[in-house]
């Protein structure tokens, strides 16, 4: 996670949807996260490969590559990547593969508010510090029995 220079955490917000990306990035920016974006699963993988993002918020239903293959391709890549898939299309397969490929949640559109989303977000970033704080005690453990 981002450390140090006043930001929460690194999010990728992945829509074809261009106002949707726009509202989540101003509502994630202004809660102090770190903003980028893409406009589907080729273009955020492309991203991912020359950095590091703690959180991907995406569609599921993009052109290219959707959001399923995305988050199958993210689970392979970069495991320690939280995922949380967006949907205008409720249906219970969209939700089912969600759940199969690892995504950490599935929120639906339209949101009528964000904080399901805030919560999804937060969860993520606090599993993400909790294994980061249990790797250094590790790490720590590891340095000391070597001496």
């Amino acid at each position: 996670m981002t450390k140090g220079d006043g930001l929460k955490g690194r999010l990728l917000i992945v829509d074809d949807e261009l106002e949707i990306q726009e509202m989540l990035c101003n509502h994630f920016g202004f809660l102090g996260y770190e903003m980028h974006r893409a406009f589907n699963g080729r273009e955020a993988l492309e991203k991912m490969a020359n950095a590091k993002f703690d959180v991907v918020i995406s569609d599921i239903i993009m052109p290219e590559m959707d959001g399923i293959d995305l988050l199958r391709n993210i689970k392979q890549q970069y495991p320690m990547t939280h995922v949380i898939m967006i949907t205008g299309y409720v249906k219970l397969e969209n939700a089912l593969a969600c759940m199969r490929h690892g995504a950490d949640t599935c929120v639906f559109k339209p949101f009528n508010d964000l904080r399901e989303l805030d919560g999804a977000v937060a969860a993520a970033l606090n599993t993400l510090e909790v294994w980061h704080q249990k790797l250094k005690q590790l790490h720590g453990l590891k340095l000391d029995n070597a001496g």
